[in-house]
């Protein structure tokens, strides 16, 4: 006998100042779903979840919850009216019998119960409120952003609880990683249209651009179709008789299909512009130690950053990540050792807290107040990578309306305030970028741009973020923080860090394999014989790039083959093999990577 649906919308419809966020929805959840509910910023995610939920008013249709069923709503920012400490806010309508779920999840979370809220962080907030639905054991959890501002170990925890319980999900989240881990299922929000994929999120994104595809072809046809018939229409008014009537009607209802479309947003139009050359050698710390307010971020640590790397640094929440930018940045001073950035560093700073932004300044005045941006004598102009441009029309590169640009920041999404400090940020010229959790809030559309720019430029970068992805595609060292002081170093990005049985962490006293310098001269001609070099050695440095890339598309089809979750329990076998081959192409990267920058560092300074 089929179950009821644990929830099920019909023929919803939703406006908001008279335009429609939706029209004519209609979904159903299953028992056991779990669902990833994605669409850009703006698409109204949050909105829907919300109406799932039964938070929101619709305008039209109806929302049915299955006989005793119970769903529970994760909000992004908690309401903390009546909570002294974390520990009130995660027990919240959670029965007393239940608060040992509470207890368990602060453990899995990692956080005390007993810190005060006012005194919490962001994420210490986010994971009491995870704990608090956690507990409260629903059978449907709607989950919006649950992984922003989390570490990664707890990331981890919220994933394996989430893939034990038995409890049907819908969750918004812009980790691949996480999504492509749980999810079974998609619901995609485009331009008010839902739709439901169903199979791994893996398969989401090329499935969205054939979709995609499909409409262009469609608008194409269309638009030859209506000026063909247009120019029918001209050349014939004086011969056209009666029966001629309906395919003039014809031509006027393509043209009003036509005008009727809902085309897709242009993605964001960010360009990152170096600085003057930096020297070849960006940061050199030597035997650095750093305690603050007790805690221990570094004992005697040293590390060498070239120019074009792209450090990662990766650990717990409170370990010292975003103390370390700031030692390495020369924003903050070591208690011993020393720091020595090279010649012409310009320096570009990206605050996870958007210290930045004036809450009561508006879109406008947070571009046009800004010194290194500012025009004299023209207030509604900045300079932007050397070029003046029209406050408005810089803004719309980052997808904000021309009605936002008098609108106040504190008005904004976190989403928005994130794409608005990129403006700030990419409008100067700058060779070293800090980074410091950029990925919160933004859209896979605009991470895919800010990841794609970050790998072309020639900057140096240093970041911190809990997004796995966007850690492996964009990293070319990652330093991993231990606690009590203990850092190690790695070549490559998350996957290196992660599988212990890759490559033994490199000695933080000398700088990590330059991956993307690899990448960067695979497409350079092959050349004569480098100074310094035999003919053998010339005729290897030419082929290793080759090798290299050969390895890594080897290394991502074996990845992508072992991320499905249910594949170790369905083929061990396979799983096996696959996994030792992967161990295996992995230590042969390192191997050529290593081979390689021996051979060019001596071809350069042979």
């Amino acid at each position: 006998m089929a179950r009821a649906p644990l929830l099920q919308l019909t023929g919803i419809a939703l406006k908001f100042g008279g335009n429609p966020l939706f029209e004519d929805v209609s979904l159903i959840i299953q028992p056991g779903d779990r669902l990833a509910l994605v669409g850009r910023n703006g698409s109204g995610k949050s909105t829907l979840l919300k109406i799932m939920a039964g938070m929101v008013e619709v305008d039209e249709g109806e929302r049915a919850v299955s006989s005793g069923g119970s769903v529970g709503y994760m909000e992004q920012e908690p309401d903390l009216r009546g909570c002294q400490t974390l520990g009130d806010l995660a027990t919240q309508g959670v029965e007393i019998s239940e608060h040992w779920r509470v207890d368990a999840a602060a453990d899995g979370l990692k956080f005390d119960v007993d810190t005060p809220v006012e005194a919490a962080s962001g994420g210490a907030r986010r994971k009491a409120g995870l704990a608090r639905l956690i507990a409260q054991v629903p059978e449907l959890l709607l989950l919006d952003e649950p992984t922003n501002h989390l570490d990664i170990e707890s990331i981890a925890w919220l994933e394996a609880h989430l893939a034990e319980v038995g409890q049907a999900f819908v969750v918004i989240s812009h980790d691949r990683a996480f999504l492509r881990a749980l999810t079974r299922a998609t619901i995609w929000i485009d331009r008010g249209v839902v739709r439901r994929r169903e199979g791994s999120f893996a398969g989401f994104e090329e499935w969205r651009d054939r979709v995609w595809a499909v409409e262009d072809a469609a608008r194409h046809k269309l638009d030859r179709k209506i000026l063909s018939e247009g120019k029918w229409a001209v050349e014939g008014i004086s011969a056209r008789r009666r029966r001629d009537l309906g395919r003039v009607r014809a031509l006027e209802a393509m043209r009003a299909e036509r005008a009727n479309q809902v085309l897709r947003q242009d993605a964001a139009r960010m360009e990152l512009m170096s600085g003057p050359r930096s020297g070849k050698r960006i940061i050199e710390a030597r035997r650095i130690s750093k305690e603050f307010d007790g805690k221990v971020i570094c004992r005697e640590f040293s590390l060498r950053v070239m120019r074009g790397d792209r450090i990662a640094l990766v650990g717990p929440n409170g370990v010292g990540k975003t103390a370390m930018i700031e030692l390495l940045s020369g924003r903050a001073v070591p208690d011993g050792g020393g720091i020595d950035l090279g010649t012409n560093v310009e320096l570009a700073v990206f605050d996870q807290h958007r210290a930045e932004l004036d809450p009561d300044a508006t879109l406008w005045e947070s571009l046009t107040g800004d010194k290194a941006m500012r025009l004299p004598g023209r207030s509604d102009q900045v300079m932007v990578r050397g070029q003046p441009r029209h406050v408005v029309g810089y803004l719309k590169d980052f997808l904000f309306e021309e009605t936002q640009a008098r609108a106040p920041v504190r008005s904004l999404s976190g989403g928005e305030r994130a794409r608005l400090l990129l403006a700030r940020i990419m409008a100067k010229p700058a060779n070293l970028l800090v980074l410091d959790e950029p990925t919160n809030d933004l859209d896979m559309e605009t991470l895919d741009l800010l990841r794609s720019l970050l790998i072309g430029s020639d900057s140096t970068v240093l970041l911190v973020s809990h997004d796995r992805d966007f850690v492996e595609r964009v990293a070319t060292r990652t330093l991993a923080f231990e606690g009590a002081g203990r850092i190690t170093v790695h070549a490559g990005g998350w996957m290196d860090f992660a599988c212990p049985d890759r490559a033994a962490p490199q000695a933080s006293t000398r700088g990590g394999l330059a991956k993307e310098r690899v990448l960067r001269k695979k497409r350079r001609p092959k050349r004569g014989k480098p100074q310094g070099l035999s003919f053998t050695e010339t005729h290897r440095l030419n082929e290793l790039p080759g090798i290299i890339a050969r390895l890594e598309a080897e290394i991502a089809r074996l990845s992508e083959f072992m991320s499905d979750p249910g594949l170790f329990a369905s083929e061990p076998v396979k799983f096996r093999k696959a996994a030792d081959a992967l161990a295996a192409r992995q230590s042969q990267l390192v191997a050529a990577e290593a081979e390689w920058l021996a051979l060019e560092e001596r071809a350069e300074g042979g």
